[in-house]
């Protein structure tokens, strides 16, 4: 078993030496060169990825008192992929930079016309922005306006109604006063 995974120890040795020599290559490449060898390299990093599982098979069959030994050299493998895997990110960020570059026709003396560009966006949000921030000024002004009229309006009917209610009492009185004054002219004058 040991023999076994000492082969894919081997194998795996030799692959990432090759991965980190043509990762190490890529952002000094250009064009379809660069384009076959990112795809080589995915293919390796597939390939190293299923020697790493394995190699991690092979030592689950290991007996545990020799284990321990074969568990820390797959993670020192685990950890090197790892640096592999980060390593290509990078190169392919880099390229795909490049690609992108390529793809928008951007050859580096664009960036006075973008900047321009961008200071122009950049001043008609800004107008943008105090446009919406005087609307909102406005609103809330208004509202606060027709919150004070609102107010008004609800003291207003309050005197309506108290004045409403004095008339009536007022109307009563009136017809108390009036029924008392026509007793009282029975009484002095009574009808013939």
């Amino acid at each position: 078993m040991s023999s076994d995974f000492e082969t894919y120890e081997q194998d795996f040795g030799t692959l990432t030496a090759e991965l980190t020599s043509k990762i190490g290559k890529i952002p000094k490449l250009s064009g379809d060169e660069k384009k076959h060898l990112v795809v080589n390299v995915e293919k390796q990093m597939e390939e190293a990825r299923e020697l790493l599982e394995q190699m991690d098979l092979e030592v689950r069959d290991i007996p545990p008192q020799s284990r321990g030994m074969y568990s820390n050299r797959m993670r020192s493998y685990k950890q090197e992929m790892d640096k592999l895997e980060t390593d290509f990110k990078r190169s392919r960020i880099a390229y795909s930079d490049e690609v992108r570059n390529e793809l928008l026709g951007d050859d580096g003396n664009s960036s006075e016309s973008q900047r321009a560009h961008l200071l122009d966006n950049t001043e008609k949000l800004e107008r943008s922005s105090r446009r919406l921030e005087a609307g909102y000024q406005i609103a809330v002004e208004t509202e606060q306006v027709g919150q004070e009229i609102l107010e008004n309006l609800s003291h207003d009917r309050e005197k309506i109604q108290r004045a409403r209610e004095r008339l009536r009492e007022t109307d009563a009185n009136l017809g108390k006063s009036s029924r008392i004054l026509t007793g009282m002219l029975r009484r002095t004058f009574p009808p013939f």
